[in-house]
Protein backbone atom coordinates (compact mmCIF):
# COMPACT_ATOMS: atom_id res chain seq x y z
CA UNK A 1 0.00 0.00 0.00
CA UNK A 2 1.29 3.81 -1.13
CA UNK A 3 1.63 6.62 1.52
CA UNK A 4 -0.88 8.23 -0.41
CA UNK A 5 -3.35 4.99 0.07
CA UNK A 6 -2.74 4.87 3.64
CA UNK A 7 -3.58 8.18 3.88
CA UNK A 8 -6.64 8.33 1.73
CA UNK A 9 -7.83 4.70 3.71
CA UNK A 10 -7.11 6.59 6.98
CA UNK A 11 -9.05 10.28 6.06
CA UNK A 12 -12.54 7.93 5.03
CA UNK A 13 -12.05 6.15 8.20
CA UNK A 14 -11.47 9.01 10.46
CA UNK A 15 -14.31 11.23 8.68
CA UNK A 16 -17.00 11.39 6.43
CA UNK A 17 -15.67 12.25 3.58
CA UNK A 18 -12.24 13.80 1.79
CA UNK A 19 -14.24 17.04 1.51
CA UNK A 20 -14.75 17.38 4.88
CA UNK A 21 -11.71 16.36 6.01
CA UNK A 22 -9.55 19.45 3.33
CA UNK A 23 -12.03 21.79 5.11
CA UNK A 24 -11.21 20.92 8.54
CA UNK A 25 -7.35 20.90 8.03
CA UNK A 26 -7.49 24.46 5.76
CA UNK A 27 -6.46 22.73 2.91
CA UNK A 28 -8.21 22.95 -1.01
CA UNK A 29 -10.37 19.81 -1.89
CA UNK A 30 -8.68 19.91 -5.17
CA UNK A 31 -4.98 19.75 -3.90
CA UNK A 32 -5.92 16.94 -1.52
CA UNK A 33 -7.85 14.80 -3.82
CA UNK A 34 -4.66 15.53 -6.62
CA UNK A 35 -1.80 14.50 -3.84
CA UNK A 36 -4.08 11.13 -3.29
CA UNK A 37 -4.62 10.22 -7.00
CA UNK A 38 -1.12 10.81 -7.94
CA UNK A 39 1.42 10.68 -4.79
CA UNK A 40 2.05 12.89 -1.76
CA UNK A 41 5.66 13.17 -2.97
CA UNK A 42 4.91 16.46 -4.43
CA UNK A 43 2.68 18.09 -2.09
CA UNK A 44 4.33 20.36 0.82
CA UNK A 45 6.28 18.15 3.69
CA UNK A 46 5.02 20.88 6.63
CA UNK A 47 1.32 19.94 5.15
CA UNK A 48 2.11 16.07 4.93
CA UNK A 49 3.17 16.88 8.90
CA UNK A 50 -0.07 18.26 9.25
CA UNK A 51 -2.37 15.73 7.73
CA UNK A 52 0.19 12.76 9.93
CA UNK A 53 -0.68 15.23 13.37
CA UNK A 54 -4.11 15.17 12.04
CA UNK A 55 -4.61 11.55 11.47
CA UNK A 56 -2.34 10.46 14.24
CA UNK A 57 0.17 8.88 12.16
CA UNK A 58 3.63 8.71 12.52
CA UNK A 59 4.96 10.74 9.68
CA UNK A 60 8.38 8.47 9.27
CA UNK A 61 6.80 5.19 8.33
CA UNK A 62 2.96 6.65 8.01
CA UNK A 63 2.36 3.84 11.34
CA UNK A 64 -0.59 4.92 13.64
CA UNK A 65 0.29 5.66 16.53
CA UNK A 66 -1.44 4.57 19.91
CA UNK A 67 -3.87 7.10 21.20
CA UNK A 68 -2.55 6.97 24.25
CA UNK A 69 0.63 8.07 23.47
CA UNK A 70 1.74 11.74 24.59
CA UNK A 71 3.11 14.47 22.40
CA UNK A 72 5.75 14.50 24.47
CA UNK A 73 6.82 10.56 24.28
CA UNK A 74 6.18 11.66 20.38
CA UNK A 75 8.50 13.98 20.31
CA UNK A 76 11.29 11.95 22.49
CA UNK A 77 10.72 9.31 19.57
CA UNK A 78 11.23 11.79 16.38
CA UNK A 79 14.54 13.18 18.25
CA UNK A 80 15.65 9.61 18.31
CA UNK A 81 14.84 9.05 14.81
CA UNK A 82 16.15 12.37 13.54
CA UNK A 83 20.04 11.16 15.25
CA UNK A 84 19.52 7.51 13.78
CA UNK A 85 18.99 8.08 10.64
CA UNK A 86 22.16 10.72 10.49
CA UNK A 87 24.24 8.13 11.41
CA UNK A 88 26.12 5.96 9.01
CA UNK A 89 25.70 1.86 8.37
CA UNK A 90 28.52 1.07 11.36
CA UNK A 91 26.54 3.95 13.74
CA UNK A 92 23.51 2.42 13.41
CA UNK A 93 24.34 -1.19 14.54
CA UNK A 94 26.60 0.13 16.75
CA UNK A 95 23.58 2.13 18.76
CA UNK A 96 21.43 -0.51 18.32
CA UNK A 97 24.09 -2.78 20.07
CA UNK A 98 23.98 -0.36 22.96
CA UNK A 99 20.42 -0.32 22.92
CA UNK A 100 20.56 -3.97 23.05
CA UNK A 101 22.99 -4.15 26.08
CA UNK A 102 20.93 -1.49 27.93
CA UNK A 103 17.39 -2.71 28.03
CA UNK A 104 18.65 -6.46 29.19
CA UNK A 105 19.73 -4.40 32.74
CA UNK A 106 17.07 -3.65 35.50
CA UNK A 107 18.36 -0.43 36.06
CA UNK A 108 17.49 1.32 32.72
CA UNK A 109 13.99 -0.66 31.99
CA UNK A 110 11.07 1.59 32.39
CA UNK A 111 9.73 1.62 35.51
CA UNK A 112 13.11 1.12 37.78
CA UNK A 113 14.98 4.01 36.68
CA UNK A 114 16.27 5.96 39.45
CA UNK A 115 15.02 9.44 40.42
CA UNK A 116 17.66 12.08 39.55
Amino acid sequence: MTKAEILKKEILSQYRSLRQFAIEMQIPYSTLVTALDRGIDGMAYGTVIRICDKLGLNPVDFSSFERQESLSERLLENRVMQYYVKMNEYGRERILEVMDDMVALDKYKDGKAKQR
